[in-house]
């Protein structure tokens, strides 16, 4: 399905001129070098609010409440290892499909865009082909690090709820809440456009000062909750 939905965004760029947005203010030429970080702006919303909340509510609550679980954890399986064990295959999971995003809009870049030897990104950074390589490696990154984000405030949501229909909407009720509760917190709705932003900036702290606090104080969370739960009761 989201090769499909790939294919699909290939040929609604298209469709759109070749043009894609920064943001909602800001419109860009699809090129040769910028194409990369233009495709997964369009299939970031599909990985926040359907893939990342269905794959989580499916590993942390579903096996709960279908009994699964309970098989496991009464063999002498440590608890805190199955649950990094759980989540990383969350991220190893979400970390492929950025790897096939990006490969995908890269070759399209040099397949059907114009090519061009230099390219301008949000902010006026101009750069040539290493920067353009060079930005979008830091922009996959960050947005791999808010999606991680993502999985780990889903994870204790998906504990704590008694079923995963309830947990995948109480995760998507948090993400689109995170908006309401500060402005700083709006790139858990609209990921790459905040990244954008970010990487514009010549010396944004956003990833010490606000998201790696972020995902290490939801691990420590979720922890305690794992720990805490009676999963075999």
């Amino acid at each position: 399905m989201y090769v499909g939905l790939l294919a699909f965004i290939w040929f609604f760029l298209f469709r759109m001129g070749g043009t894609s947005f920064f943001d909602a203010a800001h419109d860009v030429k699809i090129d040769s070098l910028n194409s990369a970080p233009l495709f997964l702006r369009e299939l970031a919303f599909v990985i926040t609010f359907i893939v990342i909340p269905m794959f989580v509510a499916d590993s942390f609550n579903s096996e709960y409440t279908s009994g699964a679980l309970r098989m496991v954890l009464i063999r002498s399986h440590h608890r805190v290892k199955l649950f990094f064990v759980k989540w990383a295959v969350q991220c190893l999971l979400v970390f492929l499909l950025l790897s096939l995003t990006w490969v995908v809009g890269t070759v399209v870049g040099k397949v059907a865009m114009p090519h061009v030897n230099e390219t301008t990104f949000l902010g006026g950074q101009t750069v040539g082909t290493t920067g353009a390589f060079l930005y979008s490696l830091k922009f996959y990154g960050v947005c791999f690090c808010i999606f991680m984000a993502v999985i780990s405030i889903g994870s204790i949501l998906s504990v704590l709820m008694p079923n995963s229909i309830l947990s995948y909407i109480a995760t998507i009720g948090a993400l689109i809440g995170s908006v309401y509760v500060s402005d700083k917190l709006s790139f858990f709705f609209s990921v790459t456009d905040s990244v954008f932003h970010e990487l514009s900036k010549s010396n944004s702290e956003f990833l010490v000062n606000l998201l790696f606090p972020i995902l290490i104080i939801s691990l420590i969370i979720n922890l305690f909750v794992w720990k805490k739960k009676e999963w075999v009761g």
